[in-house]
């Protein structure tokens, strides 16, 4: 939580640096403004095309890999969302966790069957829906702002060299 406050400072002070080089026809800040927000507009155009672009294959690899390093209280949340056990596996599995075995949260209460028993389905097929339309909408508004921003550098170069009105009419630039 803490880096996506970090962010939104950084991009206010930018914008800031953009506002006031803009108002005072300062050559220098708006350089820099154009430089700072060019290289923004690259890294945010990457992370939307690598979300954009993710297999199913890499989505399981990076699923996988973040399940086993979280927390059990984070694994049990989840479980406990999704309505699932385990990452692949199901309490039919012979190798499956052991607090998935007859696990009764996964089994709505009136299709619980008369043994008792009820089986999990594993936690990917719930989870993959969800990290599929998460990759969409963060790559479809990765896209959109940093073709905005690109729209910010190209205004930038276009009236960065406009001279000021208030100015002396006979000075250079």
């Amino acid at each position: 939580f803490g880096a996506v406050i970090a962010c939104g400072v950084f991009l206010l002070l930018l914008s800031l640096v953009g506002l006031i080089g803009a108002v005072k026809h300062h050559q220098v800040l708006l350089f820099f403004y154009m430089v700072i927000l060019f290289l923004l507009f690259v890294v945010q155009f990457s992370v939307a095309c690598a979300c954009l672009a993710m297999t199913e294959d890499q989505e399981r690899e990076l699923a996988s890999q973040g399940w086993k390093k979280a927390s059990p209280s984070v694994r049990a949340q989840a479980e406990r969302l999704f309505h699932c056990c385990g990452f692949e596996r199901n309490a039919s599995d012979p190798t499956a966790e052991p607090q998935c075995v007859n696990m009764l949260t996964c089994c709505p209460p009136q299709e619980i069957p008369p043994d008792g028993t009820c089986e999990c389905q594993g936690c990917w097929s719930a989870l993959h829906q969800a990290i599929r339309n998460g990759l969409k909408i963060t790559g479809g508004i990765g896209m959109f702002f940093s073709f905005t921003e690109f729209i910010g550098v190209w205004l930038t170069v276009r009236y960065r060299n406009q001279k000021d009105p208030r100015a002396n009419p006979s000075a250079f630039l």
